[in-house]
């Protein structure tokens, strides 16, 4: 009778583990990314514990309440109640099967990589590790970084000895490692969280299939790739393409504008072709994690092998050029109601980095209000899901939100996230002069709106 290794066994177990629910889930960083895939391991069963530096997150968790607005208090409590826990305590990474990295990626002030989130949690976790555990890495970032960054720090920061599993199998003296770059669309209600295919790339066959067997459990269908490299690629590319394309619109945009054209009705006939086109639509800037930080992470990595990436470049130029676009059409717009951009009262509309989230990263509007200060408007906003506006990694406001019972008093009103909670027809009945940056006013006609 043939008998298992006791490295076959070890995986057969941690097998049966996760088939069975059994697996101890560890998920670090509990923000936008975490939080939800936390709340997915706890639907099925999973005893799930859930890290993060940030006290008053643990805090808040810990008494059953949530700090993101598409996550109910409700869902906290029942994940609580299936064993559910937030801790900063990383020596309980310990007793973990499966430990999962979703810490933020950004970029620094040289627009360069920022990987401190990163190598600060590996360095925290690598004491704590024992063999057999499953360690995956999600935040986005360059092809390379799981396997020439993570890996050695685990590997030497751990105090057994252990090494990340590199052959068929797993040994007594080690650990898996696999890449599954996340794909969180907030705000997206169209499509449930398991549908989203997810993309697994194991540093060996065994991480690969334990990590997809772990996936398994919460999303609908995995997709196994080559490497861990690979996946880190296939998210970048992801999100290239979007940025690629969404200044393409933002450059027909500005032309369209000079062409006396409505871009957004030549987008809207264009998306009756069906085959051979996409729709992406202009704005005033990008916003978000991923589609303004991650194009530069590979940009970055290129230099290595002497490639210059200048579809990237271009596109990261002209997405970062629009809230300066936006400055001048307001400008523009206030000298035509023979008012000056300097000491006139602005109310922007709309903080958040899209509509109907509470996520500012990345935004543009906080650009733009920062550029209209520096040209000496007097700055006021509402957004519904943010009543204060501290400071962050690239601003520091420290404003208050208007609430829009006098739209009058203001020389203009500035939409710059769409929200759906705004009463658009109200806003342009009641305002001086509305300027648009997200066409959320189409169908209304008036002398005092402008769209740009």
């Amino acid at each position: 009778m043939t008998t298992l290794s006791a490295s076959s066994t070890t995986l057969e177990q941690l097998k049966t583990r996760i088939r069975e629910r059994q697996a101890r889930v560890g998920i670090i960083g509990l923000g936008y990314v975490g939080l939800p895939l936390a709340l997915l391991f706890s639907e099925q069963k999973f005893a799930v514990t859930g890290f993060d530096i940030d006290q008053r997150k643990v805090d808040t968790l810990a008494q059953g309440g949530s700090y993101i607005y598409r996550i109910s208090t409700t869902e906290i409590q029942t994940a609580k109640s299936q064993g559910f826990s937030p801790t900063s305590d990383y020596t309980q990474i310990t007793s973990m099967d499966a430990i999962i990295i979703c810490v933020p990626t950004p970029l620094n002030e040289y627009h360069e990589p920022d990987l401190s989130y990163i190598t600060n949690t590996t360095h925290a976790i690598a004491p704590h590790m024992r063999a057999g555990q499953l360690v995956v890495l999600e935040s986005t970032t360059y092809p390379g970084t799981t396997e020439e960054v993570m890996i050695p720090i685990l590997e030497k920061g751990n105090l057994s000895g252990l090494k990340a599993a590199r052959g068929a199998g797993a040994g007594s003296a080690e650990f898996l490692v696999a890449f599954s770059p996340e794909r969180e669309d907030p705000g997206n209600t169209s499509v449930a969280r398991r549908d989203i295919p997810k993309v697994v790339g194991g540093l060996n066959p065994a991480a690969s299939e334990i990590a997809s067997l772990l996936y398994g459990s919460i999303f609908n269908r995995t997709v196994p790739v080559s490497s861990p490299a690979a996946a880190e690629m296939t998210k970048l590319l992801e999100n290239i393409y979007r940025c690629v394309n969404i200044a393409l619109v933002n450059e027909l945009k500005l032309l369209s504008l000079r062409m006396g054209l409505d871009i957004w009705e030549v987008i809207e006939a264009a998306s009756t072709k069906p085959f051979g086109f996409h729709p992406f639509y202009p704005g005033p800037g990008l916003g978000g994690h991923c589609i303004p930080v991650d194009p530069f992470y590979l940009s970055w990595k290129a230099k290595e092998w002497d490639f210059r990436t200048r579809f990237i470049e271009l596109a990261g130029e002209i997405n970062t050029n629009m809230p300066y676009h936006v400055l001048q059409s307001v400008s523009h717009a206030l000298n035509r109601h023979k008012k000056s951009l300097n000491g006139a009262r602005v109310l922007v509309l709309g903080v958040a980095y899209k509509k109907d989230i509470d996520d500012l990263r990345e935004s543009p509007s906080l650009t733009i209000i920062e550029l209209l200060q520096k040209d000496g408007a007097q700055v006021s906003y509402h957004d519904p899901y943010f009543p204060f506006i501290g400071r962050g990694r690239k601003y520091d406001l420290q404003m208050k939100r208007t609430e829009l019972d006098n739209l009058g008093q203001y020389d203009c009103v500035l939409i710059v996230t769409d929200h759906s909670d705004y009463d658009y027809k109200r806003i342009v009945k009641e305002a001086k002069l509305v300027v648009d940056t997200r066409n959320a006013t189409r169908g209304i006609e008036s002398s005092n709106l402008v769209r740009c």
